[in-house]
């Protein structure tokens, strides 16, 4: 359950479709519930629907961390489970099924209670290759994201305060403080100008028109990065799966049980059919690799080979 091999079996994968569907239909019914005669009418068929998935992400997720000892960083009965219950996917597994408990034991506002049942969409990063790239991402690009976040905060605490200098005297219900003119500074540095405080002062109007051409350069700042993390990102990725080829090569053949891995492993590094089918052709052109069933040079038919599913033997 904690993926690797076990995902190459059909019936995990259908396990893994059945539970995003699952999460899906959560994320509908919560949505629908908000509409009032829905709930009026039906709320005690979204309330049993609640019950029944709950009882399954329970399950599932008693079910993960029970299995988690055989992944080796785990592998400690007591340890290795406290420790994987507080890795970040385990979390947003428990986040999802808490507020049910919760609710039972402590009774609070049920439109609190369906806003926390939308946690469960936190639950479709697991089965996201889209979304294991940008956290891996996150985690690369952190200082650099850190460094960015603190400069703006700079920003903004600067020319907040110095907003409140130019135009308190002059509209003093608008600009009442500095952590008032803070919301100010946050609208005109991302650009959206809401027009709810303006300044009317000439100096504020100055530092108005300079915190909003700020603002153009600090907005683009973490989008460059990002941009820049997910290129090295798939770069890394594909090196990845280029050092697997070569290892899988080293004989010159490329066995069933060696393209299964590799397709997995494609599917693990949400690598696309034709990056893997040109890392794998250039090294089995360079390896001289050849088929296992014909005997024949692998590099020239590796296109036309079809992808090795679960189901192959």
């Amino acid at each position: 359950m904690l993926g690797g091999e076990g995902h190459a079996d059909g019936r995990v994968k259908a396990i893994d479709i059945a539970l995003i569907c699952l999460i899906s239909l959560n994320v509908a019914a919560v949505m629908l519930e908000s509409i009032q005669w829905l709930s009026v009418a039906h709320g005690p068929y979204f309330q049993a629907f609640d019950v029944i998935s709950v009882a399954i992400f329970t399950i599932e997720y008693l079910a993960r961390i029970w299995t988690c000892v055989e992944d080796p960083q785990y592998a400690q009965p007591v340890h290795g489970r406290l420790r994987y219950m507080v890795t970040p996917m385990a979390l947003i597994d428990l986040a999802g099924i808490l507020p049910f408990y919760i609710h039972t034991i402590w009774p609070f506002d049920l439109r609190t209670m369906r806003v926390l049942r939308l946690l469960r969409i936190l639950k479709l990063t697991r089965y996201s290759t889209a979304m294991a790239v940008l956290m891996a991402v996150l985690r690369q690009e952190a200082r650099a994201i850190g460094a960015i976040i603190f400069i703006m905060a700079v920003v903004i605490i600067f020319t907040s305060s110095l907003m409140y200098l130019f135009e308190h005297t002059a509209q003093p219900d608008t600009f009442a403080d500095i952590p008032t003119s803070m919301w100010w500074a946050v609208v005109t540095l991302t650009t959206l100008g809401y027009g709810d405080m303006v300044p009317i002062t000439p100096w504020g109007r100055v530092l108005g028109g300079l915190t909003a051409v700020i603002g153009v350069g600090l907005v683009a700042l973490p989008a460059g990065v990002l941009a820049s993390g997910f290129s090295e990102q798939m770069r890394l990725r594909r090196e990845e799966y280029q050092q697997r080829v070569e290892r899988a090569l080293v004989d010159g053949r490329l066995s069933r049980r060696e393209r299964r891995s590799l397709e997995d492993l494609r599917h693990e590094l949400g690598l696309t059919h034709e990056d893997a089918t040109r890392i794998l052709h250039d090294a089995a052109r360079h390896r001289h690799a050849s088929c296992p069933h014909c005997g024949l040079p692998l590099g020239p038919h590796v296109g036309g080979l079809p992808p090795v599913t679960s189901s192959s033997k």
